[in-house]
């Protein structure tokens, strides 16, 4: 199999503004590429170019070997899910009808699922741990276990890619380390690649001390500053230029984490 994506010299303006500056980078099946960088530094752009809800400036944006722009809404949808951070719940849906909607994708309009896309969600909800709410309004969930619904939603497209923008922002820290590690198992045991937009860089570390293929990549002001190996390129002095802060890496039986000092 080739590569699930494929960014070259890829470019994107709000107007006057450049939101990404010739940006590249590649993922293989089954790699987690975590893009991180300070606020306004175009990760979320970066998403929405892939999704093909941007229309770059210049560059190449190939998803499954073809160019992004080339592909209907509805077949990008086949290719690449969405794990958004914020998602406000308008409809009375139940969590398993919520889960069923990442089969719209391969439904004709105004088609209903069959059984074989209530099987996939019962499925996709079983993978996630999520089983014992399917009949839960999707309104009265828990903020850490919406984020799994979510999840569980785009394991339901069946897509080879998922991405991912601050999919956990504002969970304790218990419903953090779940979702990460249903990111590591997706990745590890199920050949998914998956995108995430972090601002935890501990989280590259995490997913490096699973045995995760893991790659972390750095936005600063649409650039891209660095990329590699979590334990190559997130450094101190890294953490410096690209966030103004001093920071302590730590290590302790081989795995690493952040200790946040003081803001310059």
């Amino acid at each position: 199999m080739g590569m699930i994506l494929s960014v070259k010299d890829l470019s994107f303006s709000y107007g006057a503004r450049k939101a990404l500056d010739r940006v590249s980078f590649e993922m293989n099946p089954g790699e987690i590429l975590c893009v991180m960088g300070p606020n306004g530094s175009g990760k979320s752009t970066l998403i929405d170019c892939v999704l093909g809800i941007h229309k770059p400036d210049s560059g190449t944006l190939l998803l499954d070997g073809k160019e992004v722009q080339a592909y209907k809404r509805q077949e990008i949808a086949r290719h690449a899910a969405y794990v958004p951070q914020n998602h406000s719940v308008t409809f009375p849906y139940t969590v398993r009808e919520a889960v069923m909607m990442g089969r719209t994708a391969y439904l004709p309009a105004f088609g209903a699922p069959g059984a074989k896309d209530e099987q996939l969600a019962e499925e996709a909800m079983d993978r996630v741990g999520i089983s014992q709410l399917a009949d839960r309004p999707y309104g009265s969930i828990s903020g850490g276990e919406l984020r799994l619904v979510l999840l569980a939603r785009a394991l339901c497209q069946q897509t080879p890619l998922i991405l991912m923008d601050e999919p956990t922002a504002h969970l304790d820290y218990r419903n953090e380390l779940k979702f990460l590690e249903l990111v590591s198992s997706l990745s590890k045991e199920d050949g998914i690649s998956i995108l995430i937009a972090t601002h935890a860089p501990d989280q590259a570390f995490f997913f490096e001390s699973t045995g995760c293929n893991v790659s972390a990549l750095f936005l600063q002001k649409g650039v891209v500053a660095s990329k590699g190996r979590p334990g190559e390129i997130i450094t101190e002095s890294c953490l410096e230029g690209i966030y103004g802060i001093r920071a302590k890496i730590l290590e302790s039986d081989g795995e690493k984490t952040i200790l946040l000092q003081k803001s310059l």
